[in-house]
C-alpha cells in the first residue's frame, strides 16, 4: 500500500474514530466521574475559560505528543495527531462558536446537517443536572424529533416514579 494511502487512511480514522472517542468521553466521564469539571459548561459561563475547557487541553495535548512522535519516530502517528487536531477544530468551530457562541456572530442555521447538530445540543443542555441527558456526540447526533421525544418519556417517567413515592 502506498505510505499516502497508509498517511490517509490513519487520518481519516482517527478524525472519524475521535466521535466515538468523544461520545464515550462526554457520557461516561464528562457526565459520570468528571462532572466536577464539566459542570461548568451546563451553567451560565462567567469567564471565556470554563473547567470544561481542560479536556480540551487534554486532548490536544495527546494530539501534539502524536506530532512529534510522529515526526520523529513513526509517520503514522504525525497522521493520528493530525487526524486528533482536525477533529479538535471541527469541534471547536461547531461546538464552541456556532452552538455556544464564544466567538460571537450572528448565523443561526435554518436547514440542514448544522441545524440539527445545533439544535441536538440545544436538547443536550435542556436537563440542568448530570442525569437524563441525550445526545452525547459533537458531530453526531440522533434527529432532534427523537431526542426531543425521548426527554419527553424521561419526564414522563420521572414524574410516575415521583408520584409513586409520595404516596
Amino acid at each position: 500500500m502506498p505510505e499516502w494511502l497508509i498517511s490517509l487512511t490513519v487520518f481519516l480514522g482517527v478524525f472519524l474514530g475521535m466521535e466515538g472517542v468523544a461520545w464515550a468521553t462526554h457520557k461516561y466521564v464528562m457526565h459520570g466521574s468528571l462532572w466536577n469539571l464539566h459542570e461548568s459548561h451546563h451553567r451560565p459561563r462567567k469567564s471565556w475559560f470554563e473547567l470544561n475547557d481542560l479536556f480540551g487541553f487534554f486532548f490536544t495535548g495527546i494530539s501534539l505528543a502524536l506530532i512529534i512522535a510522529g515526526t520523529f519516530y513513526y509517520s503514522p502517528y504525525f497522521w493520528a495527531g493530525l487526524g486528533m487536531a482536525a477533529y479538535g477544530a471541527v469541534y471547536f468551530l461547531v461546538h464552541d462558536v456556532l452552538v455556544h457562541r464564544r466567538v460571537e456572530h450572528g448565523f443561526v442555521p435554518r436547514n440542514g446537517y448544522l441545524r440539527r447538530i445545533y439544535q441536538a445540543h440545544r436538547l443536550h443542555h435542556a436537563v440542568p443536572g448530570k442525569e437524563g441527558s441525550v445526545s452525547f456526540g459533537f458531530l453526531y447526533s440522533p434527529p432532534p424529533e427523537k431526542l426531543a421525544a425521548k426527554l419527553k418519556s424521561q419526564a414522563a417517567k420521572d414524574i410516575v416514579a415521583e408520584d409513586r413515592t409520595v404516596h
